[in-house]
């Protein structure tokens, strides 16, 4: 399903925390949004799924105004994956999962066969087979990280939204965490953090800074050096070659040779 953000303008205490954003994401594309911290990347996801109700302008889904979606519509079509998993109730991992199949539920339905079935496919898919019966309160932060992925993949809706969801995970679950989603064939839009990660995985870039969008497109057109510099206040250097950039990061002014700060790639 395609999503537009168009003129989006989001106020948190009283100041514009997003001004006049859009953008449009193709369906069954994989999207970063990257931008410093406080540039308004979680905001702009919120109104996606309604979390937060944008001052101005509209998001829609296939054309469609997301203010129209019952609720019930909401949650079968955008599953959401947050960058803190809560641990404050008392249920499994394989029955935290499970509570990806309600919104699929009639009110008082009960987990069918196939249900059981998806929830199976959605905890291999993320390897937590082998914590399927232990308390989510007692996990580590990577694990509850992708007990919580587990859970929007085992919504199975059209349009995935993800705020930072290699939070606490290792490198190589970084990876999987993301070739897994890649290979969905939903629309994802991603919030990230690793520049290396987003233009490795993602068809299309946008980057925000200061709440409004400062550029968007392919990784390689949207992730210029001088718009990161500009950005992020980096040095950087580009490795690689033009089809698989790496970049290389170092503090404004530094004149030691790089190092590699953020990258995930490995070579």
């Amino acid at each position: 399903m395609r999503v537009d953000f168009e003129d989006i303008t989001v106020a948190l205490g009283g100041q514009d925390v997003i001004r006049g954003a859009s953008a449009s994401i193709a369906s069954g594309t994989v999207v970063g949004l990257v931008g410093p911290n406080g540039s308004g990347k979680s905001s702009l996801l919120r109104t996606l799924y309604r979390a937060v109700a944008p001052r101005g302008g509209t998001v829609r889904i296939d054309g469609q105004d997301v203010r129209a979606f019952g609720g019930r519509q909401l949650a079968r079509t955008v599953a959401v994956m947050l960058q803190d998993a809560p641990t404050d109730f008392d249920l499994s991992v394989e029955e935290t999962v499970l509570l990806g199949r309600a919104p699929h539920h009639t009110t008082f339905g009960r987990d069918t066969a196939e249900d059981l079935r998806i929830v199976d496919d959605a905890m291999a898919r993320t390897e937590i087979v082998d914590l399927a019966d232990r308390m989510v309160g007692t996990l580590s932060g990577g694990q509850r990280q992708r007990v919580m992925l587990a859970r929007a993949l085992a919504q199975q809706t059209p349009v995935l939204v993800l705020d930072e969801p290699s939070n606490h995970l290792d490198i190589s679950h970084q990876h999987e965490l993301m070739s897994t989603v890649r290979g969905l064939g939903c629309t994802v839009i991603a919030a990230l953090h690793d520049l290396n990660l987003a233009t490795q995985y993602c068809d299309a870039i946008i980057v925000l800074a200061d709440g409004e969008v400062a550029a968007m497109g392919a990784p390689q057109q949207a992730l210029t050096p001088a718009l990161i510099r500009r950005t992020f206040g980096v040095d950087v250097r580009v490795l690689g070659n033009a089809d698989e950039p790496v970049f290389s990061f170092r503090r404004l002014g530094d004149s030691a040779p790089a190092t590699l700060m953020e990258s995930s790639v490995i070579r």
